[in-house]
């Protein structure tokens, strides 16, 4: 049977797919549909998920077979599949490898008596000859090609690589990338049996899988590609794996200059490496060692805002072997141009979301390499590696006052005052109530209204303006427990090891953004020595565009499995008084 209108799953013309979130078979179809498709839409009873051609080639990328996509809608769709779905599907995915860029094997004479050089010129080759026919007389693309070599194959110059890749993906044209890399300095580095502090250490088994997964043997189907694990599953030991595997000089690029020291610590901790090996390259330092560690923001400053991006040289100032892109859906946008012109260096992308709010995940695709490996947060979270975590929306009303004043005020600046709503201290103190003895961490993206929280409570504050030193102190004085309660902006949403905190308390976030939301609670997921779940609270004003707002946020999160309980802040209150009453 190829369809049964039992089932909980209509597939439509569009490539929109509609699941019934209260089927039974519910979770099992969300976990097959996100291997391919994206969550769209989560209200209560119906998701809408949206199958891309781009979604389509991660899909084949991770080995995925168009019987097998189809063979799962058949399985779970109430009507049959439309034609154009079925066929589409099969295009697509049939298009990723269909192109493949390859290296010169040896010195190649043209009828025009010019040499094909190794290193100097790539083919672009396909077995279908309309294909080739067809991007070489392209108007996007024919300009890259400097000749023809037979039907099946285009020649391009080496150094447009990036470029010609990601004009082919515009155009639907995937292309699989199998012309091998420059091969580094070469860098002697092993994985410690026991850390610096005498505690056992080895990679996890799911960690080894995505390193090998990466690294394939050192073949060219493998070296560049991204990983997506959940927060808290130890993605940097993963890089570190990769390093290990690779075996040469590495620049990493992370988001802060905090993350560029938890990077530093756990190299020197968790490898033979020595300190003296693994160099900082920011704003005070600018060591650069056969394995450096700096920051997007660091890269991407330019003094003058048409002018050249100084620190740009950092790419080529050793032989790396090994570029791993930490938070690699933060990727700021002038660093797609260096990574295009960085095609033959090995090339690993970490994230716990591929979401990118200026839906540039083709660049990251085309770029960084394609998706290699994918684990389902609540999966990580069964097996017991991330904590089980609890998401709460906390519903809080919002005074007269308060509501003329955003009905008066443009869109952008009432979200602001709704974000910024005073009585949201209220709901503060009683989540403080229900979580003492808790490492909590209260997060928002507005600074005022987190120097209120941070003098009202008597809590420490870290903003952008804090300076590292200072920073990295209140961090480690969180870690150990001597601080119980963090107040932070939207500096500790990504890459910050804060394996104490048990409890999030979101009061402003920035908009509609999937990525914030996902990383905010990933803050908490590190599974606790006693086995205690994690809690995340995001307080929103109610029936406000901060509460549309929040919906879209937790697009991710429902996708990955998470339920988010609402709790109306007034009638909270209310039962807390009866129940003390009672008492």
């Amino acid at each position: 049977m190829v369809y049964n209108p039992t089932n909980p799953m209509i597939v439509q013309g569009d490539f929109s797919v509609l699941l019934e979130a209260y089927h039974e078979d519910f979770e099992k179809v969300r976990i097959g549909l996100a291997l391919f498709a994206d969550l769209e839409k989560s209200p209560e009873h119906i998701h809408t998920y949206r199958i891309t051609p781009l979604s389509l080639w991660n899909a084949a990328a991770t080995g995925q077979t168009p019987d097998q996509v189809l063979e799962f809608l058949r399985q779970y769709v109430k009507f049959p599949l439309p034609d154009n779905v079925c066929r589409d599907i099969n295009a697509y995915m049939g298009r990723y490898g269909l192109v493949k860029l390859l290296a010169v094997p040896t010195l190649d004479l043209m009828a025009d008596g010019n040499t094909i050089i190794p290193g100097e010129f790539l083919y672009l080759y396909s077995q279908d000859i309309p294909t080739i026919l067809a991007i070489g007389g392209h108007k996007d693309t024919k300009g890259a090609f400097c000749h023809k070599l037979d039907d099946n194959t285009l020649v391009l110059p080496a150094g447009k690589r990036g470029i010609i890749k990601q004009l082919l993906v515009k155009i639907g044209y995937p292309v699989e990338d199998l012309a091998g890399y420059i091969d580094g300095e070469e860098l002697e580095v092993g994985l410690r049996q026991y850390d610096i502090n005498g505690c056992a250490f080895a990679l996890r088994d799911y960690q080894r899988q995505a390193v090998d997964i990466f690294y394939d043997k050192g073949k060219t189907t493998g070296g560049s590609g991204v990983l997506v694990l959940p927060c808290g599953a130890g993605k940097t030991v993963i890089g570190i794996g990769a390093m290990t595997q690779v075996g040469m000089n590495t620049l990493i690029l992370t988001t802060s200059t905090s993350a560029v020291h938890q990077w530093m610590r756990e190299i020197v901790e968790k490898t033979t490496l020595q300190v003296e090996e693994v160099g900082e390259y920011s704003g005070g330092k600018k060591n650069i060692c056969p394995v450096t560690v700096t920051t997007y923001q660091m890269v991407t400053y330019r003094p003058h805002k048409n002018g050249p991006f100084p620190h740009f040289e950092i790419f080529n100032a050793r032989a790396w072997g090994l570029i791993i892109y930490d938070e690699v859906h933060t990727l700021p946008a002038p660093v797609f141009q260096v990574t295009a012109e960085l095609q033959a260096r090995r090339r690993l992308g970490l994230t716990a979301t591929l979401v990118r709010e200026d839906g540039r995940e083709a660049d990251v695709f085309t770029l960084i390499g394609p998706k290699k490996l994918d684990v389902p947060w609540t999966e990580m979270e069964s097996a017991g590696w991330i904590a089980t975590a609890i998401c709460t929306e906390v519903r809080v009303p919002m005074d007269f006052a308060l509501r003329m004043e955003c009905a008066q005020v443009p869109e952008k600046m009432a979200y602001r005052f709704e974000a910024e709503n005073p009585d949201k201290v209220k709901a503060i103190e009683y989540l403080l109530r229900k979580h003492t003895n808790e490492g909590i961490l209260i997060i928002g993206q507005y600074i005022k209204q987190l120097e209120y929280i941070s003098a009202h409570f008597k809590f420490p504050l870290i903003t952008g303006k804090t300076p590292t030193d200072k920073r990295d102190i209140l961090y480690e004085d969180f870690r150990s427990g001597r601080i119980p309660v963090l107040v932070v902006s939207k500096v500790a949403n990504f890459a910050i090891d804060l394996p104490d905190a048990s409890v999030g308390i979101q009061v402003s976030g920035a908009f509609g953004s999937r990525q914030e939301e996902a990383q905010r609670l990933g803050r908490i997921l590190r599974p606790k020595k006693d086995g205690r779940n994690a809690y995340f609270y995001s307080v929103v004003s109610k029936d406000s565009r901060e509460q549309e707002f929040a919906h879209h946020r937790q697009l991710f999160l429902t996708e990955q499995g998470y339920q988010y309980q609402i709790l109306d802040f007034e009638e909270a209150l209310l039962r807390e008084g009866l129940e003390g009453c009672a008492q």
